[in-house]
């Protein structure tokens, strides 16, 4: 099992292995963990996905705990986590649509801090940053969207989230572009350091 941010450091090792009978539940690895989540609300992801307590564990699952979050390309959106410094522009010109009327642009920075630091469970952070902006796409009429976070050492003034946003009238860019952001600080496995302690986030809803 994948361990992340202040569960990571709370167990000493980035893994842990549970023995579990066949038929296990969430749940039961859950209560397995008691030790290592004491008083954090953790849940848990399988295959990449939130999971509910009552989801049966199968051989071979991806399974990773999930503490609180802090916080691909696919047609005619972009959601990318990465390690290197986001650059604004190319992000603008995958947005650009001759339907769209309206660009809106969001930049998350470190601020009075030096640094920020991030981590991520990077292969699900992209799929869930990928399905918030195909729903902000399909609920706002957007022509397109593009999300990127960022993940190490962010400098002071540096973006550690991007999001970017076209449509045909600036209502629906805006709306749009603040549904992501505030869907990705909300379900994206995805952690902040500030001045060495993990900062307090959100449980995910499990599916």
């Amino acid at each position: 099992m994948r361990l992340f941010a202040a569960l990571r450091e709370r167990a000493g090792a980035p893994e842990v292995v549970l023995q579990l009978p066949d038929g296990a539940l969430v749940g039961d690895a859950l209560d397995r963990l008691a030790g290592v989540t004491d008083g954090v609300p953790a849940v848990m992801a399988v295959n990449r996905e939130y999971a509910s307590r009552e989801a049966v564990l199968h051989e071979g699952d991806e399974v990773a705990l999930i503490p609180p979050v802090s916080g691909g390309s696919v047609g005619s959106l972009h959601a990318r986590v990465t390690d290197q410094p986001i650059a604004l522009d190319p992000l603008l010109e995958r947005v650009r649509d001759p339907r769209a009327g309206a660009v809106v642009t969001f930049q998350g920075v470190t601020r009075e801090v030096p640094e920020l630091e991030y981590e991520a469970y990077a292969e699900m952070a992209e799929a869930e940053i990928a399905e918030i902006v195909a729903r902000a796409i399909d609920r706002h009429g957007l022509c397109s969207a593009a999300a990127e976070h960022r993940v190490g050492i962010v400098p002071l003034s540096e973006p550690s989230v991007v999001v970017v946003a076209s449509a045909p009238h600036r209502e629906q860019a805006f709306a749009g572009a603040r549904e992501i952001i505030d869907e990705i600080k909300a379900r994206a496995p995805i952690w902040k350091k500030e001045e060495g302690q993990w900062v307090p986030g959100t449980t995910p809803p499990a599916s």
